[in-house]
């Protein structure tokens, strides 16, 4: 059974941190670009980062680069966005997202590529 579930989302002082993790399934994660976006309301889905579980290369927005890490347990089946230095503007609901057997790459922010999405999790950022 195909399956994404994220945990870790809260609300959080700007300068504070968060971490948020994404279990799935086995063949969900095996090989598989997993990746984090987020959606602010009234505006667009945007990647936020992205991890080929297969290799562990990894991709960030220059939004968030230098302060939020994604990174991978394979024990676990599990992705997690650890995200430090958080801002106001990071508030948004954040999803996890799963593309099996496709490597990332220069397209891993695209949303269109990835075949499975979580539920999402709210992260709240206050000033």
């Amino acid at each position: 059974q195909v399956q994404l579930v994220e945990s870790g989302g809260g609300s959080v002082q700007a300068g504070g941190s968060l971490r948020l993790s994404c279990a799935a399934s086995e063949y969900t994660y095996s090989s598989s670009c997993m990746g984090w976006f987020r959606q602010a309301p009234g505006k667009e889905r945007e990647g936020v980062a992205a991890i080929f579980t297969g290799g562990g290369s990894t991709y960030y927005a220059d939004s968030v680069k230098g302060r939020f890490t994604i990174s991978q347990d394979n024990a676990k089946n599990t992705v997690y966005l650890q995200m430090n230095s958080l801002k106001p503007e990071d508030t948004a609901m954040y999803y996890c997202a799963a593309a099996p057997r496709y490597g990332c790459g220069v397209r891993w922010a695209t949303a269109f590529n990835y075949n499975y999405w979580g539920q999402g999790t709210q992260v709240t950022v206050s000033s």
